[in-house]
């Protein structure tokens, strides 16, 4: 069975937002002042700030102006994701995945992947087409809901998902090329993804 490699990856260019402190902490962190950051958006993070509680998971995270730990970065991201911030849902099912700073729960890390790709969230996107074109944690093997999250995260600018997409291709029928292209077409974000397709276990 090939393993599943999830790689969390992080948007370093942060959304400017309307609340106070949170542009200058996110200004600050780009910029590599982790000090000044952790000063500006910790307060917000303690208030419920879903952006600065992803930035302040993220720092604990990486280690930057603090020292690293998981265990506080899963803490700071889960209250994130639980307000909806798509990027932290999607850290928090990698963590899960690989049973970081919490013991290992695929199937959390599905539901957590399935939030983040639900709202258009290209890794949680493609890593959710992974789980189904693999069979790993629990997931039918589809190629053709592989294909569409790939087509979907590939169409946000996923490399590895234009590469996977090309690569599933070769094995698939010109008439589960169609189903999954037009699966494509017809999700919107913001609304469930389908968790079956009409050909795709055809293999």
């Amino acid at each position: 069975m090939k393993k599943l490699f999830v790689a969390i990856t992080f948007a370093l260019g942060l959304q400017a937002s309307a609340v106070a402190g949170f542009t200058e902490g996110a200004n600050a962190y780009n910029a590599r002042n982790y000090a000044l950051a952790l000063k500006e958006v910790t307060p917000l993070a303690k208030k419920g700030h879903a952006d600065a509680q992803h930035l302040l998971g993220l720092m604990y995270y990486m280690g930057r102006g603090v020292t690293r730990d998981y265990k506080q970065a899963l803490t700071w991201h889960r209250k994130a994701a639980l307000q909806g911030k798509s990027d932290a849902q999607y850290v928090v099912g990698a963590m899960y995945y690989t049973g970081n700073a919490v013991p290992q729960d695929q199937k959390a890390a599905v539901s957590w992947f399935r939030k983040a790709a639900e709202q258009g969230h290209a890794d949680a996107q493609h890593a959710l087409g992974l789980m189904y074109r693999y069979h790993v944690a629990g997931m039918p093997q589809d190629m053709v809901l592989a294909y569409m999250l790939w087509n979907l995260a590939a169409a946000s600018g996923n490399a590895n998902a234009v590469e996977q997409r090309a690569a599933i291709t070769r094995h698939m029928t010109q008439e589960q090329i169609e189903e999954g292209q037009a699966m494509s077409r017809m999700w919107r974000p913001g609304t469930p993804l389908p968790t079956q397709s009409r050909t795709g276990s055809n293999t």
